[in-house]
């Protein structure tokens, strides 16, 4: 209740600072590099792993060899002929929301890879939806041409349960329902909840972890990645974040610092998150905190 409550006074204060004066494109590039760290895919990276600024969204930010699928991110900048610059604005909403191309272009009229996280994305609310567009209307276009990716197989989307059931802009204004919009649209437990013969187990272990990411199928990453598995958030005191102030798991999130001091590795996109506001952040703990706990 007192996690609610906090992040229910944050709201109140934050809808005093954010005048509606928000543009869309000031909205879309909140949303493009904080919740949905498309940058973590879409954005090459140094050595380090930091970002390359100049190349924001250009593609060739992390590749993949799966035995579905094979290619690199795609460019997605607003250039005419290497990124999405001949792109309609509803050809690019229904990329993100439907995961399918326009039919022009390379590949036209064929699905995006499973690792376009569309089962998640077609949460966003319509005016949510319309910013990030118009954000990737308004970035520098770089040309940059990517390699066709390659199918193995054919396109499979699970269903997320909440974006299926959907949301409003009421539940903006409840923090455990604003956490499940950014938990959702930033695709957390895409990564967090276990896979099963290829089924990924949200309805009964939803949260509690185990996924492997390895640098023999996916690459762009700082050098010396050795591959990581997604911890247990749940709610469960001792498997997950339940024994976690809200501080530390906000530290996790922003920072990428375990409760134990411990650096979370990639994918984790925590770069991206430590420009999340202060609302967002702490309706998200709210959130995590309504998680049932798995062991």
């Amino acid at each position: 209740m007192r996690v609610r409550t906090l992040a229910a006074a944050m709201l109140v204060a934050a809808a005093s600072a954010h005048v509606a004066a928000e543009t869309p494109v000031e909205r879309g590039r909140y949303l493009v590099n904080t919740i949905l760290a498309c940058g973590n895919c879409h954005t090459p990276k140094d050595a380090e792993g930091r970002p390359l600024e100049a190349r924001e969204l250009a593609g060739g930010g992390l590749s993949f060899d799966l035995p579905f699928f094979a290619g690199t991110a795609s460019n997605i900048t607003p250039d005419r002929e290497t990124g999405i610059g001949s792109w309609t604005d509803e050809e690019i909403a229904r990329a993100i929301t439907q995961g399918t191309r326009p039919g022009h272009g390379r590949l036209p009229g064929t699905e995006l890879a499973v690792v376009m996280w569309v089962n998640f994305y077609k949460a966003l609310l319509p005016s949510d939806l319309a910013a990030v567009v118009a954000y990737l209307r308004s970035i520098p276009p770089v040309r940059n041409p990517v390699a066709q990716p390659v199918y193995r197989k054919p396109v499979r989307r699970e269903t997320y349960p909440e974006a299926e059931r959907g949301f409003t802009e009421a539940d903006l204004r409840d923090p455990v329902r604003r956490g499940a919009y950014l938990a959702t649209i930033g695709h957390c437990m895409e990564c967090h909840t276990p896979t099963v013969q290829g089924r990924t187990l949200y309805g009964e272990a939803l949260g509690k972890g185990g996924k492997a990411f390895l640098p023999s199928f996916v690459k762009g990453f700082p050098a010396g990645w050795q591959g990581s598995t997604s911890p247990n958030i749940t709610s469960h005191a001792a498997a997950g974040l339940g024994g976690w102030t809200d501080t530390e798991i906000a530290r996790a999130i922003t920072r990428g610092v375990s409760r134990d001091g411990r650096a979370l590795g990639p994918p984790m996109g925590y770069h991206w998150y430590a420009g999340l506001n202060a609302e967002d952040v702490a309706a998200l703990v709210a959130w995590l905190r309504t998680v049932p706990a798995r062991d």
